[in-house]
């Protein structure tokens, strides 16, 4: 009876000490967990939302005929420097038939009319000089004949100019000389020599011979989406980057922001627009595409650490960290931070740049590797 009891008694002894020897090899088997930490560094830290664009001129004018005809000859081409007055294009009238026709008929009727009252004068001289009529009826005579005399030189020029598109006398003033109206560069000419071109007029816009812009005043024209437009606001700074460009920042000023938005690809878009400062030394060419960054907020040389190091209390929502105060032993501390970029997040109080912040994304060790 006694043996018995003796080996149960060693053999719940052996059961203990295996169990807590297999726990302690299963304890020194895992690996520990440790964490990192990192430092408050001082940065500045520029909150913004980013809209996509291009690089428009303030001003563009298009150079539009006012007579209809065939291009004839080209004097300029994209990238020249004009003034106002520069001659662009010289243009071929095609004459339209029935136009024609009408001022040919026109000097018809005319001619007919001013023989008559040559006629009529003649008569009128005869019965003055044998004292039938008055002075004053002679002088109504001559002021008729006059008259017809000038509307049949009016209407030989108009026949000139509906056949050539000008008429003598006229110099500079002619309809097939096609000039510049403002100063600045040609952005375009998207013409040719030979191409036919309507005239401008109330019923058609006409055809664009040439557009002009002072490439001195640029500015940006982009969209942002509905989900931005409630942060940004007129006069916000803006950093305008040029794809075609790299490494090059130009500064420019929100001036407008559309009050309208439109439907693109099933979200509402609204326009925004900002003058360039434009830098002397660097040629923007109009049309390159390009990124506004709005600065909706901007805090220069603050204390900031990374925004995944903050953590939030469950009840209060108030933001804290927790500092190191030994070896991979932390205490919790309460913080104000203030503006974010996304990444970096300013910390007004709570933390110096001597405290060691805990990252809370543990990294396991592996004593084997």
């Amino acid at each position: 009876m006694k043996k018995t009891v003796t080996r149960i008694i060693l053999l719940l002894i052996l059961v203990t000490f295996g169990g807590a020897m297999y726990y302690l090899y299963q304890k020194n088997a895992e690996d520990p967990v440790t964490y990192e930490t990192e430092q408050a560094s001082t940065k500045t830290i520029v909150k913004k939302t980013v809209a996509t664009g291009s690089i428009l001129p303030l001003e563009e004018v298009l150079i539009k005929p006012n007579i209809s005809g065939v291009i004839e000859e080209i004097f300029v081409e994209g990238g020249d420097y004009v003034k106002s007055g520069d001659l662009i294009c010289r243009i071929k009238v095609v004459p339209n038939l029935s136009a024609l026709n009408d001022a040919r008929n026109t000097i018809d009727e005319t001619k007919i009319n001013l023989d008559d009252q040559l006629r009529n004068l003649e008569r009128q001289k005869a019965l003055f000089t044998k004292g039938v009529i008055s002075q004053v009826d002679l002088e109504r005579a001559q002021v008729t004949y006059d008259q017809a005399k000038q509307t049949y030189a009016a209407a030989n020029k108009r026949y000139e100019i509906v056949k050539t598109g000008t008429a003598k006398g006229y110099g500079n003033a002619a309809n097939t000389e096609i000039k510049a109206t403002v100063s600045g560069m040609i952005l375009e000419v998207p013409v040719e020599v030979g191409n036919q071109v309507i005239e401008s007029n109330n019923f058609n816009e006409g055809t664009t011979i040439a557009a002009i812009a002072d490439v001195d005043k640029m500015i940006f024209e982009g969209k942002v989406d509905e989900s931005e437009v409630g942060r940004i606001k007129e006069d916000l700074p803006l950093e305008i980057t040029v794809g075609a460009l790299e490494g090059k920042i130009f500064n420019a000023v929100l001036d407008y922001i559309a009050p309208k938005g439109k439907e693109e690809n099933g979200a509402v878009q609204f326009e925004i627009k900002g003058t360039l400062n434009k830098q002397d030394s660097v040629f923007i060419r109009a049309g390159l595409s390009a990124n506004a960054s709005v600065i909706l907020a901007k805090a220069d040389n603050v204390l900031a650490i990374k925004e995944a190091l903050v953590q939030y209390d469950d009840e209060t929502k108030k933001p804290y960290v927790e500092i190191a105060n030994g070896e991979q032993n932390f205490t919790r501390k309460e913080i104000e931070l203030g503006i974010s970029d996304g990444i970096f997040v300013e910390v007004k109080s709570g933390v110096s740049e001597t405290d060691k912040i805990k990252v809370w994304n543990a990294i396991v060790t592996d004593e084997n590797m």
